[in-house]
Parts: C-alpha cells; structure tokens; sequence
C-alpha cells in the first residue's frame, strides 16, 4: 500500500479527492432522476429519454470547447471549479424542480458543468506528471474517481432507507459532498503559475496532417471501439432481465466499480513500465470477451464474475488512454486534444447506444452486447495491425 501512494503530488491527491466526493455525489442521484421524472414528476418515458441524450449531448460538444479555451488562456483551475460548481447547484435545483423542466434545466447546468472540467481537470494532473509515472497519475486519479461511485449507490440505500425513500431530500443530501469538492479545489489546489502575453495568445488548431501517424491510429481506433461501446444501462437491464432484484443490481454494479478502484493505479503504473500501448491494448481484448459473455450467459450468477472483469477493462483504458495520448502533445496545447478525444468517443458512445438500443429491441438482448464485443476485437486488431512497428 506504501508503494501504491509513492511520490503522489499535493494538487494530484486533492484533485483525486475532489473527483472522490463530486462522483459519490453523482452516483447517489444518477439511478434516481428517472424514477423521480416519472413517479413523481409523472413525466413520460419518452421525455426521460430526450433530457438525458440532449444533456449527455452537451457535455460531449462542450468538452471540446472549454478545453480549447484553457490552452487559449492558459488556465485551468477556474474552469474545473466552475465545472464543479455548476454540478453542485445542479442536485438543488432537481430536488425543487415541480416539473420535468426545471430538471431539464438543472441537467444542463450539470453536463455543462462536465464539459467545463474535464478536459482542463486532466490538463491539471498533466502538469503534475513525467514521462516515467503518466500512467500511474491518471490511473490513481481513476481510482479515486471509481472509489466515488462505489460508495455513491451504496450511500443512497442508507439516505433512502433514513428518509423513508424521499427523492427530493435525497438530492439535496447529495448537495454537501458536491460542495465539499468545490472547497477542495478551491482552497488546496495550486496551479502553475505561466508566463502570460496576452497578444501572443491563439487558439491551438489541429491539423490531422501534421499529427503523429501513432495518435492518428489511436484516435481511430478510439472511436471504432466507441461504435461499439454503448451505454452501461445496457447491462444493469440485462442483470434486471436475467432476475437480479434492483438491489442486487446496484450491488453488482458497485462490484465493477470496486474492481476499477483496485485495478486503475496498478494498471497504470504497470502502463509506465511496458507502455501504455500494451496495457490499452489488453483493456480492448478484455472488454471483448467479457461483453461476448454478457450476450451469452443466461445464468445470473455469471454477472457476479463478468462485472468484476468489466471493471479490469476500465482500470487498463480509462487512465492509460490520457497517458497514450500525453507521449505525443505538449500541455500548452493538451485541453484542445483532450477535449477533441472526448469528443470524438462520445460521438461514437451516442452512436454505439443508438445502435445497441436498436438491436435490442429488434433483433435479440443478447445482439447488442455481441455487436460491442466485434467493435472492440477489431479495434484490438487494428491497433496491433498498425502500431505493431512501435516501441509503445
């Protein structure tokens, strides 16, 4: 365990405990927006559906944007406070909402708040990174992030449970450890100080042309396994359709998040010593097999095995990704190109979910997780076909 938090820097383990309480906070609302939309709200299904793509849209597009921005002012901080922020405000302004807008409104503000943060909040845990530990930074980061949303579902039960299964006073429940995230940030983390010429200041542009021939690879072979790569409510419905009562699918669930927790810094920091490559690589193949099994399995004492292995898959992409896609930009201009990947696997989530939700409903369940497991052995392949020639 002494090993696990050696030579972790000051801004790195409070960003890490930022994304611990924002996330626990997230996680205790995520499962009860739609029961509160509709059973209490009485809005309908197709209304839950259109906030939740709209929102999810706009966090996808801003992500782009805001970390755009950040290069352009050279900022970062103030954009991951108001980021979260804005994911603050958002859970009480849920537990006042009287109609399906004002939720509408209020997940808004906090997708927006997202796309504010994401990009320039990695841009942070850049600056505090070498060459050599890269992986492990972004996987401890991820570790933190995972550890919020084991805790989170589980903290619901008990808030329901002590209040008698009150929705509103749940959300604002959820307000106090979205706000102790913003007093983190606000008091401990430090950002770099940089030498500021406001008319030398431009926005960074991307010219595919002149990107590295591996990050051209990457960034393809990223979004082929985004294609694929549909919404996790693919597979809490199919836990509910093999017969997992609703606790026991928030308990499954807590699992995978369990195994990210475990596995994200370790993976990470195995990534720093073999190259991220190969580590991402594995991650590809895992989700592969295990998604072959979620369409195969019929039995839902499998899922007690699969969703632990799922969560192996997130610990060796999610934080080796951003490592991979460091080797080859600088962090002046590292919010535009984390941003633009963001985007562009979102774009390909949105797909892979309208395409898994199709297959679903018309074709079999079992299709839809078959199909993912295709779209990421051949992005495996791809990446080994056409990097094979490289060190990492």
């Amino acid at each position: 365990m002494k090993n696990m938090f050696k030579k972790i820097p000051f801004n790195v383990l409070i960003l890490g405990l930022v994304s611990f309480f924002n996330d626990l906070a997230s996680e205790m609302i995520y499962p009860l927006v739609p029961i509160f939309l509709t059973s209490v709200l009485h809005a309908s299904i197709p209304i839950v559906g259109f906030i939740e793509g709209l929102v999810e849209a706009i966090a996808s597009l801003t992500k782009y944007f805001f970390g755009a921005y950040s290069d352009f002012l050279k900022k970062r901080k103030i954009f991951v406070a108001m980021g979260y922020s804005l994911g603050a405000i958002s859970k009480i302004l849920i537990g006042l909402a009287l109609g399906w807008p004002l939720v509408l409104i209020a997940r808004f503000i906090d997708r927006l708040g997202k796309g504010l943060r994401t990009a320039p909040r990695d841009s942070l845990l850049l600056e505090n990174t070498t060459s050599q530990n890269r992986g492990y930074i972004f996987g401890f980061h991820r570790a933190f992030d995972s550890l919020g949303a084991v805790f989170g579902p589980l903290l619901t039960l008990a808030v329901l449970y002590l209040l008698k299964e009150n929705l509103r006073l749940t959300f604002f429940v959820a307000f106090i450890p979205s706000t102790i995230a913003v007093l983190l940030l606000l008091v401990f983390v430090r950002e770099k100080k940089k030498e500021e010429i406001i008319k030398d200041r431009k926005f960074v542009k991307i010219r595919w042309k002149s990107i590295s021939p591996r990050l051209k690879i990457f960034l393809l072979i990223s979004f082929l396994f985004a294609v694929g790569n549909s919404s996790d409510a693919f597979l809490l419905l199919n836990a509910k359709n093999l017969g997992l009562t609703t606790t026991l699918v928030v308990l499954v669930y807590v699992l995978y998040n369990v195994s990210q927790t475990i596995f994200a810094a370790p993976l990470g920091s195995l990534s720093d010593k073999i190259g991220p490559k190969k580590v991402f690589a594995s991650g590809l193949l895992v989700f592969s097999v295990v998604y072959f099994f979620f369409g195969f399995v019929k039995n839902s004492f499998w899922l007690w095995l699969l969703f632990p292995v799922y969560g192996v898959y997130i610990a060796a992409t999610d934080g080796v990704s951003k490592a991979y896609l460091s080797q080859f930009i600088t962090h002046e201009e590292s919010g535009t190109y984390f941003g633009a990947y963001y985007t562009l696997t979102a774009l390909g989530t949105f797909l892979a979910s309208l395409i898994g939700g199709l297959l679903w409903k018309y074709i079999n369940p079992s299709v839809t997780f078959y199909y993912g497991s295709f779209m990421a052995f051949a992005a495996f392949l791809t990446f080994l076909i056409f990097s094979d020639s490289y060190r990492k």
